[in-house]
């Protein structure tokens, strides 16, 4: 029996899903007779969800007059067109195989409400080989808070120290830190704002090819190099 879990954040960490992201959020600055902002400019905000690309496209924040109005377009218009240039990052897929190949169970817990989150793991045939998806909504609570991270362990039948959770935002090296779980920064994802290095997970992936090395190393009960 499997004796250790692999948890992922889903954008930013297995999936580069922020071209259509960012499609959505500029079709909000269309409505408004507003020039697109550059990808680039949008890319980096791509893991925070409706709150961080509606902030970085329009500048508004939650609370604001315009804002839940502007939210439910921006969600119903990405929902259209989520599938068009998502897709996994390089080397992930390589890295999901040599998981399957090594009897190592894995899944995905991600601030995504589950009706965003599973068409798109389905469309890049992960549903089959992913043990779980948690989003947003399976739970009362979402990263940082711990609750979404415990959830999938207790779903699948392992313990917090029996997983290592790996996401590319600081909340999700917090929420792993709090499930007990040991953490590895995704520095290739949407993160290019931020010093990964300060969040203190207890390694850092600089490209989708260093976490299977961290993984072994972490399996086989060795010290996961500190960042």
């Amino acid at each position: 029996m499997p004796q250790h879990l692999i948890l992922f954040d889903f954008d930013g960490t297995l999936a580069d899903t922020a071209p259509d992201l960012a499609a959505a959020a500029n079709r909000q600055r269309a409505y408004r007779g507003l020039a697109p902002l550059p990808y680039d400019a949008l890319r980096p905000y791509a893991s925070h969800g409706a709150r961080g690309l509606l902030k970085a496209a329009l500048d508004l924040s939650p609370g604001t007059e315009e804002y839940e109005q502007t939210r439910q377009r921006f969600l119903q218009d990405y929902a259209d067109a989520m599938l068009v240039h998502t897709q996994l990052f390089p080397g992930v897929a390589e890295l999901l195989d040599q998981l399957t190949g090594a009897d190592v169970p894995w899944g995905i817990v991600t601030n995504k409400v589950e009706s965003l989150a599973v068409p798109i793991v389905r469309h890049l045939g992960l549903e089959s080989r992913c043990r779980i998806t948690v989003g947003g909504d399976t739970t009362p609570h979402t990263k940082p808070h711990p609750e979404p991270l415990l959830h999938a362990a207790r779903q699948t039948g392992f313990a917090p120290g029996q997983c290592l959770y790996v996401g590319d935002d600081e909340r999700d090296i917090v929420a792993g830190k709090a499930a007990g779980m040991a953490t590895v920064a995704a520095a290739y994802g949407y993160c290019s704002l931020a010093d990964p290095a300060t969040w203190l997970a207890d390694a850092i992936a600089r490209q989708p090819a260093d976490l299977w090395p961290i993984i072994q190393r972490w399996q086989d009960g060795g010290t996961i190099p500190q960042p």
